[in-house]
């Protein structure tokens, strides 16, 4: 037997409150075609033309005194969750602060927190700042929900408000939609750029876009919301700062997509397993003639929604905030609402703005997952920078094959930057390495503080939905950061009690539906990645077989090879 597929009899754990199991994760996920291609950006997106001169154009009649009044008022109390949002900007100061196990979290193994990678965008022409502008912080914004919850309407009204897209534009796409019988998909095209996803109205891949506020710049990821494409769904998740889960409110619709089978649990599990600690669920279609901007049906959404994205493990005083909204039209998206009066609080774009900062890794080791990578005079990259500082000229190496590279060119979101800081969206020209010799998961570090690499780990994993029994032996596909990997679950060294966190004294046999357990872990070939408790964005993963997700864990202990 293979030296490196015995487990210890027992395993002692680190203390980390955290890192204990997630109690009652329960939710039924959907069947999903295995083979769909993981996330590829799409390079070749239709370019869209920026216009800052235009004014914000909206059709909501609305003061202006009205408007500023809203703006002002922080304080007002807010239908959200059981608090004011003054309440949550006095408890958040920022989304980093060490977590506490709640109710729906016993020990949080389901609330494995920190942030994620992102891609390629569309190539927006940018107005570059003046060199002596103070740099506004990037934030990833990722909208994720069931199929036709409205997610691209919503991300091209918004780059429409914020003035991303001319009107001209999408008064050529509202014509080419009409000839089609597809009126009400304009909005979308604006983020959906190819032509299957336009002829189908799905998302397939991860689309991109850019918008700025007063204070911040963001990019929006736009995930695909039907079963088929919940690989790529992850791909644009574990980017992310921030998500935004769209509900319909429209009768029946928001049923179809929290019940068994739809995708509003799935995503929300996933986004909360990929590292989102916030989230602003997005009640949209509110303007329909069945929902007619009811209070009774917002609530009745939120009733549903509150305890479930409790057990996942967001907390619904501090990381949710619900919010009433309608994508075609643009209502409660930049300006207030008449027609509803009940709700007081900002609108979406305001409301993103005030967020707080998210507290980033400046002076750590380098840190960027590589996503994608293509040939264009030289060997181009792209990805987020999770930690550290990139600037022109440095000396890099590229992990697991130890290449080292020199960065020639730095691209911040499209445009030309001497140096980066984390959180923002890179494209790389690297010299001293073939683009054949990239591949998406790898990471680029700093030659003194090297990420770690190898095949063998222990982890905690909570199985999530697998109708059978899993014993050693067992094979799934590991995503983990920008990488997807085979893994074999080489040993099962322990059960872990979901209230206590007690560890079993005898080893398992098997483990089954609702259990977790710390395995002993084997991928295929050699990946990059960390221990959850030293660098939680390389250390949560998910585990998915027959195209479903069947469990999600973090890695506790890297073990080393033998020779």
């Amino acid at each position: 037997m293979d030296p490196r597929d015995t487990a210890p009899d027992s395993w002692e754990q680190e203390e980390d409150a955290e890192a204990r199991a997630a109690a009652g994760l329960q939710s039924a996920l959907a069947a999903l075609n295995v083979n769909a291609k993981p996330f590829v950006p799409n390079v070749n997106a239709a370019v869209f033309v920026p216009t800052f001169f235009q004014s914000s154009p909206t059709e909501i009649p609305i003061s202006d005194g009205h408007g500023r009044l809203v703006r002002d008022v922080v304080e007002s109390p807010v239908e959200n969750g059981g608090g004011t949002e003054a309440d949550m900007m006095v408890e958040v100061e920022t989304w980093e602060q060490k977590e506490e196990p709640g109710e729906g979290e016993p020990g949080g193994g389901g609330a494995l927190g920190g942030e994620g990678e992102e891609e390629e965008l569309p190539m927006l022409k940018v107005i570059p700042l003046p060199p002596d502008a103070p740099k506004k912080e990037h934030v990833n914004v990722v909208f994720i929900g069931h199929v036709d919850a409205g997610k691209s309407t919503i991300g091209g009204q918004i780059m429409y408000l914020t003035g991303m897209v001319e009107k001209r534009t999408l008064e050529k796409y509202e014509r080419e939609a009409k000839e089609k019988n597809r009126e009400t998909w304009y909005l979308s095209w604006a983020l959906d750029t190819n032509q299957e996803e336009r002829d189908k109205g799905k998302t397939v891949e991860v689309g991109r876009a850019y918008f700025e506020t007063e204070k911040k710049h963001f990019t929006i990821l736009d995930a695909p919301g039907h079963k088929s494409f919940v690989p790529n769904m992850i791909g644009g998740a574990s980017q992310a700062d921030l998500a935004v889960l769209v509900i319909s409110a429209r009768k029946g619709e928001f049923e179809t997509g929290f019940e068994k089978g739809g995708q509003t649990r799935e995503h929300a599990m996933l986004a909360k397993t990929a590292g989102v600690k916030h989230l602003i669920v997005l009640v949209n279609k509110m303007d329909d003639p069945t929902v007619n901007w009811s209070l009774e049906r917002y609530e009745e959404c939120k009733e549903k929604l509150v305890p479930f994205l409790k057990k996942v493990g967001f907390n619904p005083k501090k990381d949710i905030y619900f919010m009433p909204c309608s994508g075609l039209t643009g209502a409660n998206l930049k300006e207030p609402i008449e027609e509803c009066t009940w709700y007081t609080g900002l609108p979406f774009i305001p409301h993103l703005d005030s967020l707080p900062s998210f507290s980033r890794i400046t002076d750590g080791p380098v840190r960027l997952p590589i996503v994608d990578k293509y040939k264009d005079m030289g060997t181009v990259i792209l990805g987020k920078l999770e930690s550290g500082f990139i600037a022109k000229a440095q000396q890099l190496v590229m992990m697991p094959n130890r290449h080292t590279v020199e960065v020639l060119s730095l691209l911040s979101d499209e445009v030309e930057t001497d140096e980066a800081v984390p959180g923002e969206n890179l494209k790389l020209r690297l010299k001293g390495i073939e683009e054949e010799e990239i591949l998406p998961g790898f990471i680029l570090c700093n030659a003194e503080n090297l990420c770690h690499s190898g095949r063998t780990f222990d982890a905690q994993i909570v199985i999530i939905e697998h109708k059978s029994i899993i014993c050693p032996g067992y094979n799934a596909v590991l995503h983990i950061h920008t990488c997807i990997e085979e893994v074999q679950i080489t040993a099962l060294i322990c059960l872990v009690d979901k209230k206590t966190g007690e560890k079993s004294k005898t080893r398992p046999r098997f483990v089954k539906q609702d259990q977790v357990c710390i395995a002993r872990l084997r991928c295929a070939g050699t990946i990059c990645l960390e221990t959850f408790k030293d660098f939680p964005q390389m250390g949560r993963f998910t585990l998915r077989d027959e195209g479903k997700t069947i469990a999600i864990g973090k890695v506790l202990k890297l073990v080393p090879e033998k020779d």
